[in-house]
């Protein structure tokens, strides 16, 4: 299947902010077999804005940060 023909999975972000140094962000990859593929850390007030794509099915973050997604505003717990 050519990516053109894939259904459209790309185009949604979540903007994360870390409210801690040391904040962690995990890409984990789609299909049977999941994987961490991408990490980034983030340190207290930094913003990362991230996208699921045809390659990211999931993100984890470890560590105090507000997340903001089409679906409301999310606090990480200590």
């Amino acid at each position: 299947m050519k990516v053109s023909e894939q259904p459209d999975v790309a185009g949604e972000y979540i903007v994360i902010k870390a409210l801690d140094n040391g904040v962690t962000i995990y890409g984990l990859t789609r299909g049977k077999d999941t994987k961490f593929h991408h990490s980034e850390k983030l340190d207290k007030g930094e913003i990362m804005v991230a996208q699921f794509t045809e390659h990211t099915g999931a993100i984890k973050i470890r560590g105090r940060a507000e997340v903001l997604t089409k679906h409301g505003r999310l606090t990480t717990s200590d």
